[in-house]
């Protein structure tokens, strides 16, 4: 008679147990194709349990195909050579465990916001009403491709009011993060169609257009933006810029460059502009620079932004601005997608901007900027770098750039400045082509920064560039 042991069960339950043993001798052919079980109650009896733990391991066997019965016989072995063979259990393997990120004393290459900057209790106030005043069946119904009306029609006055941009709410397509949105414009676009983007630039937007199956042109660049006989010869149709402010380099395109682009834009039917609005909102000298897309009368140009960086990286809530020809192009072809950011914050983005509050927290976040980078330009222009470094694009955006005179390479720098403690990135680390690139000149991104730190940073800094 068939017999198993319940002394070891462990948390298992006894028909969990008496499963896997039975299991286990099917597995390794202790019972063969075709052999009988005994009945439910003999076998109860002897293993000294109850019927319906018998049953219950049975029932699953046969639920798995390990067992099958025929009326008033019994149970009976399957055959699993016959068909395909269950899998075995997997082996008890530990998940890999993910390096914890290095916790720097002073980070100048990642962004964040204080904490004590960001308005959290008009936001749990505009949550709140939200939730207790917009109707319930709005609340809960999913929400379209495009996003609610009432974020887009928010975001159709602000973009009117900061970027004199005259915009229908229609044209307006809200996402979960402008890395999400990146993909939409692919589909939309379309796969086949080469992608140009700058050199150096943002590497994270390559490598999301390699892993979406395009072809992607790094495209060098001078003093006013990317090179426009370059992108000719590349035989690119989407050019992807960032005319306003340029990662790393800071540069701001002058408007008779973007009017080149314009006009390679038209010459071709598949041709299209996206200008990434990046760090638009924190220009701390004069007044925003116009947007490409205010400019383009031929309807050839998809404005992209951003609240993760006006607000906090956690919000991921971007939208697009497509042209009105588009606009149809997308609703037949991936209308079907449900929308990616919840209702709930929409609602509130909603309120917190037609309310005013948005346009209060930028100025705030850009006097709180212009102090903490007057604060580090000070440190740094007092300190033994003072003769061995040039500064340049402070005025545009949340970093500046530094340029030092200094016989170590990059990759040196950046060893000591771990030692430091101290987090730096330079502007060569971001080239594709390591021809074009151009050593020793540092970007510094103060976003993160904590003003007290500031003084001990710069020291630190010193150390990791002179000694």
């Amino acid at each position: 008679m068939l017999t198993y042991s319940f002394e070891n069960t462990d948390s298992e339950s006894m028909y969990e147990h008496l499963y896997r043993c039975i299991k286990q001798d099917i597995l390794q052919k202790k019972l063969k194709s075709g052999e009988k079980l005994p009945s439910k109650r003999t076998f109860a009896k002897n293993l000294g349990v109850s019927t319906i733990t018998v049953e219950s391991a049975y029932a699953q066997l046969v639920a798995e195909g390990y067992l099958y019965t025929l009326p008033k016989r019994g149970y009976y072995v399957c055959d699993l050579e016959k068909g395909e063979e269950p899998i075995l259990p997997r082996p008890k393997r530990e998940l890999p465990k993910q390096p914890p990120k290095r916790a720097y004393w002073a980070d100048f290459v990642g962004s964040s916001v204080a904490k004590d900057m960001f308005p959290f209790s008009i936001w749990v106030k505009l949550l709140r009403d939200v939730t207790a005043g917009e109707d319930e069946t709005t609340l809960l119904t999913d929400t379209s491709a495009g996003g609610i009306l009432k974020l887009r029609q928010a975001i159709s006055d602000h973009l009117y009011q900061f970027r004199g941009m005259s915009i229908d709410p229609e044209q307006i397509v809200v996402g979960a993060g402008t890395e999400y949105l990146y993909s939409v414009v692919i589909q939309l676009l379309g796969r086949e169609r080469g992608y140009a983007v700058e050199d150096p630039g943002y590497l994270r937007l390559s490598k999301i257009y390699e892993k979406n199956d395009v072809t992607v042109h790094h495209i060098p660049m001078d003093a006013s933006g990317i090179i426009p006989e370059r992108l000719e010869e590349s035989g690119a149709e989407i050019l992807h810029i960032t005319p306003s402010h340029h990662f790393p380099t800071g540069i701001v395109m002058p408007v008779s460059r973007r009017y080149e682009f314009l006009s390679w834009a038209s010459k071709g039917e598949n041709r299209y502009i996206i200008e990434d609005d990046y760090d638009c909102e924190f220009r701390l000298s004069g007044r925003p620079i116009p947007t490409l897309q205010s400019i383009d009368v031929m309807e050839k140009v998809i404005y992209i932004n951003t609240f993760s960086k006006s607000l906090a990286p956690a919000f991921r809530i971007s939208y697009l601005v497509l042209p009105k020809h588009l606009v149809t192009r997308f609703y037949e072809t991936l209308g079907f997608y449900s929308g990616t950011v919840s209702c709930l914050e929409q609602m509130t983005l909603a309120r917190f901007l037609s309310e005013g509050y948005f346009e209060k927290h930028i100025n705030r976040m850009r006097n709180h900027y212009r102090a903490m980078r007057d604060r580090l330009l000070a440190e740094i222009h007092q300190s033994p770098l003072a003769d061995k470094v040039q500064i340049s694009e402070e005025n545009a955006g949340l970093h500046f750039l530094i340029k030092v005179d200094t016989p170590r390479s990059d990759e040196e720098i950046l060893q000591a400045a771990e030692r430091e403690g101290i987090r730096l990135s330079f502007v060569s680390q971001y080239y594709m082509k390591e021809e074009s690139r151009h050593p020793h000149v540092l970007v510094m991104n103060y976003s993160g920064l904590e003003e007290e730190k500031i003084p001990e940073a710069v020291v630190r800094l010193c150390r990791a560039v002179l000694e």
